[in-house]
């Protein structure tokens, strides 16, 4: 925009309207995907949303060592951050492009 040029204010709030809708798709989106995460070469594997809610968890059986209950939680400890890494990745590559989208005067104002 050139100095003294007034912004189309109906540009910018359509722009603006277009990417609250996007970034609501993509946060719908993010909700309803599921991602796994491992630890113990498979041996225990967590599900969890992509808002980090976890839905589902399963434990070969060959690592439930009665005598040995701390290494079992490791593993399901490592395997929910696995999962929630995932999600949170999953998160950023669906929203880091509408988040971009915010800076360098995208809308025709300066800092939005």
């Amino acid at each position: 925009m050139q100095p003294g040029e007034q912004p189309d204010i109906a540009s910018i709030m359509q722009q603006a309207q277009q990417m609250q809708q996007q970034l609501m798709a993509a946060q719908a989106e993010i909700a309803a995907a599921e991602v796994t995460g491992q630890a113990g070469g498979g041996l225990v594997t967590a599900t969890v949303t992509g808002t980090g809610e976890v839905t589902g968890l399963v434990i070969d059986p060959k690592v439930v060592d009665p005598e040995d209950i701390e290494t079992l939680q490791d593993l399901v400890i490592g395997a929910i951050a696995d999962a929630s890494k995932a999600a949170q990745a999953l998160a950023s590559e669906k929203l880091g492009p509408l988040a971009g989208g915010l800076g360098g005067g995208s809308l025709g104002l300066p800092g939005l």
